[in-house]
């Protein structure tokens, strides 16, 4: 039999090396594994803490603001009846003081800033809507004191609102045919009225937060922005509207608070197009384009209006996003630019320089106004940029000194100052550019008297210049002595002054015309 295996003797072989090592390796790699999940997990557990710190906030603040919303609504609520009564009494004031004038103040005289209010009062308490707007319109110099003035004046209606509604129907929303030749010019009136209506409309109470307009009124202006908008298809879109129209209908939005989510696309392309008003940037925020002001004053800097763009930029506060001076000497160069290729067109050779000039004049007068309401003197000195405008204002003036007395033509004769040529009566005259050539006639002994016309004169040049003429072309030199004319009388050489004051006593071969 075989012997049985000793119990204390091991059955298995030992371990080797390799199995060691392989173990080590994998205790290696559960550690590195159990740690880069426990900061996976400690990871998360930071990123839902700061979620959640960031959503309490959120809850904070939107508690804050909702709270604040309720104490404005407690607080326009309660304002309510002390609004009315306010209003109420100066409806009531303002309907006794329209029923008791007298006349004295439509007959005041507009001599000084109180006969311009009593004139002002006067309509607006008899509600005379259109002589009122035929008095503002033919006042156009007074603007400033209307600016003033007006807002006081309309306080006096019984009705602010819908006098001036009545007031500028004649232009707005579609002028009528009796005015259509200048309802452009007078786009300034429709906004200074539409402006001064503001202060008028404000709460008594709550002032801008809240705008005393009736319904009616309000429906009557909303009626008004659609009518406009559908003249703004028949008049050719967007970009056949003038500035002035644009204005006055934005403006209307505004003061009567008609602005419609559905149309923010189309406010927003007519600011743009009327960018250069001084107000745009103004009703741009009023109008709700405040998210759209980043897209808009990247529109404006690609279509070269940089300093509108500045303009925008500091009504928002953007102006880290896009800083002005460089937009300011992008849009200097851009100005030079436009000067220098407008010197070299040839089709503008004879006002070239003036227009290059005044380009580049007033593109420095735009970027100085700039500098100078923002306080960017010490990022951009203005002090180059007026010697240069002064520079371009003295050859301004040098060009518009008047010509020397010897570069004047002088009649043959007389010595006398050479009249204008005229063209000829008839329908069909033609009027050469090229100038006549010099006659010489003999002068006459002072005991005889005879016509010049019967003494031949120097071979003439056809003083129309046609396609078919085979007349040779020359230049005469008057310093060369005339020829012989025969005669019974001697004939003494006339010597004759450089033509057109030229030094080289030439006659030019053509003169050049301008047109």
């Amino acid at each position: 039999m075989g012997s049985l295996p000793d119990p204390g003797e091991s059955t298995q072989p030992p371990p080797s090396f390799d199995d060691f090592q392989r173990q080590t390796s994998l205790m290696t790699s559960c550690t590195l594994l159990w740690k880069e999940l426990s900061d996976h997990f400690t990871t998360l557990e930071q990123d839902l803490i700061r979620k959640s710190d960031a959503l309490k906030a959120k809850v904070e603040a939107l508690s804050h603001e909702t709270q604040q919303s309720l104490n404005a609504l407690e607080s326009r609520e309660s304002s309510i009846s002390r609004s009315l009564s306010i209003a109420y009494d100066t409806l009531e004031h303002a309907t006794k003081m329209s029923i008791s004038f007298s006349g004295e103040e439509a007959e005041a005289e507009v001599d000084d800033s109180e006969g311009l209010l009593m004139k002002l009062r006067g309509f607006c308490r008899r509600m005379a809507a259109k002589e009122f707007w035929i008095f503002v319109t033919s006042r156009k110099k007074e603007i400033e004191l209307f600016r003033s003035a007006l807002p006081k004046a309309l306080s006096s209606c019984v009705d602010p609102p819908r006098f001036v509604l009545e007031a500028i129907s004649e232009v707005f929303p579609v002028a009528s045919s009796a005015s259509n030749s200048n309802s452009y010019d007078l786009g300034w009136a429709c906004v200074l009225l539409l402006e001064s209506l503001i202060p008028v409309m404000m709460d008594p109470v709550l002032g801008k937060e809240r705008m005393l307009v009736t319904p009616s009124i309000k429906g009557k202006a909303e009626e008004i922005a659609e009518a406009w908008k559908k003249s703004l298809e028949e008049r050719g879109g967007i970009e056949n509207v003038k500035t002035p129209d644009v204005h006055t209908f934005l403006q209307h939005l505004v003061t009567f608070g008609v602005v419609k989510e559905a149309d923010v696309d189309l406010y927003r392309k007519l600011v743009v197009a009327s960018a250069w008003r001084k107000q745009m940037p103004k009703l741009a925020v009023s109008l709700g384009l405040g998210d759209k002001m980043p897209d808009m004053i990247e529109e404006l800097i690609g279509r070269g209006q940089q300093v509108d763009a500045v303009h925008f930029t500091y009504e928002v506060g953007l102006a880290h996003k896009f800083p002005p001076v460089p937009l300011l000497k992008a849009f200097l160069k851009d100005a030079k630019k436009t000067a220098t290729s407008i010197l070299e067109d040839p089709n503008n050779s004879g006002r070239a320089s003036h227009m290059a000039a005044k380009k580049e004049q007033s593109a420095i007068r735009a970027v100085l106004k700039c500098i100078e309401e923002y306080k960017l003197e010490a990022e951009f000195p203005p002090q180059d940029l007026k010697k240069r405008l002064e520079q371009l204002e003295k050859v301004k003036i040098e060009k518009k000194k008047p010509a020397s007395p010897a570069a004047k033509r002088t009649r043959a004769s007389t010595g006398g100052p050479m009249p204008p040529a005229k063209a000829g009566r008839s329908i069909n005259a033609y009027v050469s550019s090229f100038p006549s050539p010099p006659t010489y006639v003999r002068s006459p002994p002072s005991h005889t008297q005879y016509s010049p016309a019967a003494v031949p004169a120097y071979p003439a040049v056809p003083g129309v210049y046609g396609l078919g003429s085979r007349s040779p072309s020359y230049v005469y030199s008057p310093d060369a002595p005339p020829p012989a004319i025969v005669g019974s009388y001697p004939v003494s050489p006339v010597s004759f002054p450089a033509y057109g004051g030229y030094s080289n006593g030439m006659a030019p071969a053509y003169q050049q015309a301008y047109y």
